[in-house]
């Protein structure tokens, strides 16, 4: 049989193929964003601001309360052009598609998806304030993804069938080890046994993803206390660190503040757990031991985004989750509408041998492809692009799983 020259057009198609099935966390995220991104005469540029509904307090009883409506927004923004630049020889093009893509695109594509993937994670363990577990203790059981659950229930998550968690393998093997004695019907375990993976559990379609990161607890340093009563906003004023100018917190730290709980986005009422904060930027200490901190949330009391119950009192003390510069693997459970991953059609340039683009429209993704031919080498430099960008939507629906 001759072999079968390829065509830029069918290279593209393969490589959104391959990007598709190597991706993991970003499967299973919202992704109805992309169509409003590069629309023919509807240009909206680089960033969508992304409206929330607003919330209402509510009334009791016949008299008039009106409230305003106060509409908040989510910037999401492309802002990562990701690719692989390669090169082949004229043989090279002789090849058939499946040889061909074995060679050049399933690397190449993994390499991209990898990326894509690992970027979401990062953006997601660094918005995501929910957490359960043990920093630095591994884990030996599925429990604690009931715990992660409940977090996201407090929260007013949706149930069914769109939560899922992804897992390092580490964790994934160890949890599959912990559900061995328990009761569980045949067919669950013989395909855990088989396949290696968890498959549902606790609610959650649950993944191995290679790309859940680790990440280290910050020096902290000292006793840490809120340095005056009824502070609200995204920082926090705190004293009571080592009386000395060094780093305490990294961003990504979660850390819970005495007496101040987290309430029900509907109803107000407390959820009987401490808020947890995630830090938002490194924060370094002065020679006399205080330090400001950008937090998530914003602490607010009242109104119609209440989150917790009440402001912290002066001098409340601080719990940092986890031991000064302990190394923890941050598994993630979530809801799809708690981040977005959008992609835009990059713009095919003019004056090369060929170019090409593949959309997904189910998916959202879209791969460029660019070849050129070098006359000198008799090589054809290729490059495949993808344009991105990640936003966390409602973070309150998702909870990280430390081990």
């Amino acid at each position: 049989m001759a072999n079968q020259l390829l065509t830029i057009q069918m290279i593209t198609n393969e490589a959104l193929a391959v990007l598709e099935n190597e991706l993991t966390f970003t499967k299973f995220v919202n992704r109805q964003y992309d169509d409003s991104f590069a629309k023919k005469g509807a240009k909206i540029g680089d960033t969508l601001n992304i409206r929330k509904p607003p919330r209402y307090v509510g009334r009791t009883g016949q008299a008039i309360s009106i409230e305003d409506s106060v509409e908040t927004s989510v910037p999401l923004q492309l802002n990562t052009q990701a690719g692989v630049d390669i090169q082949f020889s004229s043989s090279d093009m002789a090849l058939r598609i499946d040889q061909f893509s074995e060679r050049f695109i399933k690397p190449a594509m993994a390499n991209v998806a990898n990326r894509i993937d690992r970027d979401g994670l990062v953006m997601a363990t660094n918005a995501v304030y929910n957490s359960v577990g043990t920093p630095g203790t591994p884990l030996a059981s599925g429990d604690l993804l009931v715990d992660a659950g409940s977090y996201m229930d407090n929260y007013c998550s949706p149930r069914g069938s769109l939560r899922s968690a992804v897992f390092s393998p580490l964790s994934s093997g160890n949890i599959i080890k912990g559900l061995k004695s328990i009761f569980n019907d045949g067919q669950r375990i013989g395909d855990q046994y088989n396949t290696g993976n968890l498959g549902p559990l606790y609610g959650f379609k649950t993944s191995m993803d290679q790309n859940v990161m680790n990440r280290t607890v910050g020096p902290l340093g000292g006793t840490p206390l809120v340095n005056g009563a009824g502070q609200t906003g995204a920082s926090l004023i705190t004293d009571g660190w080592t009386a000395a100018a060094a780093n305490r917190l990294k961003q990504g730290d979660v850390f819970t503040i005495a007496g101040v709980f987290s309430v029900n986005p509907q109803s107000r009422q407390t959820n009987n757990v401490l808020q947890q904060f995630v830090v938002t930027a490194d924060t370094n200490s002065d020679a006399g031991g205080n330090a400001t901190i950008a937090i998530s949330p914003a602490i607010t009391p009242t109104g119609q985004y209440q989150n917790v119950t009440n402001s912290p009192a002066d001098n409340a003390s601080i719990t940092v989750m986890g031991a000064a510069n302990t190394v923890t693997t941050q598994n993630l459970a979530y809801h799809r509408d708690a981040f977005t991953l959008a992609c835009a059609d990059l713009p095919l340039p003019d004056g090369v041998d060929m170019a090409a683009r593949k959309s997904d429209p189910q998916t959202g993704l879209s791969v460029r492809m660019v070849r050129q031919y070098n006359i000198t080498t008799d090589q054809w430099p290729c490059r495949l692009d993808v344009l991105y960008g990640w936003a966390p939507l409602y973070p309150e629906w998702a909870c990280r799983i430390q081990a």
